[in-house]
């Protein structure tokens, strides 16, 4: 399935993200976990892929076993630094041989401390470029409604993903955020410089946090105040920070889609119910078909 054709129909859906535990083990949890989500019919779940492909193994073991053994469409994170043209190539016929359809071209991480990004793929418009011209994989790319904490500033983040566009991704998904006025200003800015594609926003139900705010430092993503006070007052109570979590998480949701964003990535951190609640709560009042 052609997530980009899926999109055009103009119906919003929820997707969700997972991780490549690093155990046999942990990957037969995660299947069962993929597995009682499945009812709720995402538009697709997405495998992420470790730094520098730190997970590579892990992430086609399982992108391939939900693509085999769950009614379920896959979408495969792939990074270009720290790989070579022939090691990109393998891999994509790889995917492809498995029938997976569709990939997220990302930049990766560059290494930590002082040493130099190594690869034929510095940037994520080049791997998207390449993908491109080598394959039919639907291909989408990630955008930052707070500007990524790399760029020189908005202006030059929204030119490189506009140069993802261009080079062929079909749609984006942005990193997660708080404060939805940050997502409608940058969907109103990438409009007005030419990105036309489906820009789904992501959202990440808090369960922990310390965790958020570690979360939300690495990624540049705002906490609202009064958010930030009701967690760390909530964490002194057992269980309430979920509580919380998901309540902010419906709420926030729920005004995305009425105002027609096109669909919602879900960060799971692995874990079934606070999406399940969420995504069970936006169906019930008929925010989600």
């Amino acid at each position: 399935m052609n997530i980009a054709q899926e999109l055009a129909s103009g119906i919003q859906r929820c997707s969700f993200e997972f991780f490549p535990p690093k155990s046999d083990e942990g990957i037969d949890r995660l299947m069962e976990t993929i597995a009682q989500l499945q009812h709720l019919q995402p538009l697709f779940v997405s495998v992420t892929y470790g730094a520098g492909g730190s997970s590579r193994a892990r992430t086609m073991m399982l992108a391939k076993r939900i693509k085999r053994e769950l009614s379920i469409e896959v979408l495969v994170h792939l990074t270009g630094l720290g790989h070579t043209r022939q090691a990109i190539r393998e891999i994509a016929d790889d995917l492809a041989a498995a029938g997976i359809e569709n990939i997220l071209a990302l930049r990766g991480d560059p290494p930590e401390g002082d040493a130099v990004a190594e690869g034929d793929f510095l940037h994520a418009n080049e791997l998207i470029t390449f993908l491109a011209q080598e394959y039919q994989f639907c291909l989408g790319a990630a955008c930052y409604p707070e500007t990524h904490l790399e760029a020189e500033s908005p202006e030059a983040d929204l030119e490189a993903a506009k140069r993802k566009v261009e080079a062929g991704a079909s749609f984006l998904i942005t990193q997660l955020f708080f404060v939805n006025e940050r997502y409608r200003m940058f969907v109103d800015r990438a409009r007005a410089v030419g990105i036309s594609v489906p820009i789904l926003a992501g959202i990440m139900p808090i369960t922990d946090a310390k965790q958020v705010v570690r979360f939300t430092k690495l990624c540049g993503a705002t906490i609202p105040p009064l958010l930030l006070h009701a967690l760390y007052t909530s964490e002194m109570r057992s269980g309430e920070v979920a509580d919380l979590g998901v309540a902010y998480a419906t709420l926030q949701a729920a005004a995305l889609l009425a105002e027609q964003a096109p669909g919602l990535h879900l960060y799971t951190l692995n874990r079934s119910p606070a999406t399940q609640a969420i995504v069970s709560a936006l169906r019930i009042t008929g925010a989600l078909p």
